[in-house]
């Protein structure tokens, strides 16, 4: 059952989406962090970004995961690579 929502959740999203979707959000998180990117929130708000932030991957980690998995995490993908697993993504 696990290992079916895995699979399926993997659909949904394609490896270089997933990838930016964690590089964004960990910028995101440091800007949260910084009074002056992002004013008037809450002091738990920064306090909770900062906190997970401290064990966030980096871009070395994202990197490490891109070249351990590159099913499920890439940089980039290439034009045609990523049109044929978009087209077998609506096709299922």
């Amino acid at each position: 059952m696990l290992q079916t929502i895995q699979n399926q959740r993997l659909k949904l999203t394609l490896p270089d989406e997933r990838y930016r979707a964690i590089r964004n959000t960990r910028l995101f998180l440091q800007d949260l962090v910084i009074p002056g990117k992002i004013p008037r929130v809450p002091k738990s708000v920064r306090e909770q970004a900062r906190s997970l932030l401290r064990h966030y991957p980096t871009d070395f980690d994202l990197w490490r995961a891109c070249e351990a998995a590159p099913e499920v995490f890439q940089e980039k993908m290439e034009p045609l690579y990523r049109m044929v697993k978009k087209y077998e993504e609506d096709d299922q």
